[in-house]
């Protein structure tokens, strides 16, 4: 089951949509739905945790902690929406755009997709590109 969280004023529009859109990708990625939190939240608030449990004093728009077992997927996926506005002014995009991409980019990483190498982050773009045109085919 997919829950979302809010540290911040920020509300998430068709959270079931949304939810129901993940639980595709999930499936087609070959795995099952577990246990999935996603805590919107600030800058601050992320930076520490970038620092506490990653030693990263950077600012970054998702940190995800997998808790998966097996096919299983389970986990936490904290996103700053500040990050994300940013980075959609950055890239040029509309808000929505880039907070589906950030979404499904969490998702992703628990399906065993990597985006350390240039080849990895281009493969991770195109399989967000993939999902993202089926959500918009399904709202």
């Amino acid at each position: 089951m997919i829950h979302f969280n809010f540290e911040t004023k920020f509300v998430l529009n068709d959270q079931n949509g949304i939810s129901n859109w993940l639980e595709r990708v999930i499936d087609q990625e070959g795995f099952k739905t577990g246990e999935i939190n996603y805590i919107f939240c600030d800058d601050v608030f992320l930076h520490r945790l970038n620092v506490e449990f990653l030693s990263h004093d950077t600012f970054t728009d998702i940190i995800s902690f997998d808790y998966s077992v097996g096919k299983i997927i389970h986990g936490d996926v904290f996103i700053s929406v500040e990050r994300v506005e940013e980075n959609a002014k950055l890239f040029k995009v509309n808000f929505q755009e880039e907070l589906n991409r950030v979404i499904v980019h969490g998702i992703l990483h628990y399906c065993g997709h990597k985006d350390k190498s240039k080849f990895e982050s281009k493969a991770m773009r195109s399989k967000e590109d993939f999902y993202l045109k089926q959500l918009a085919s399904f709202s």
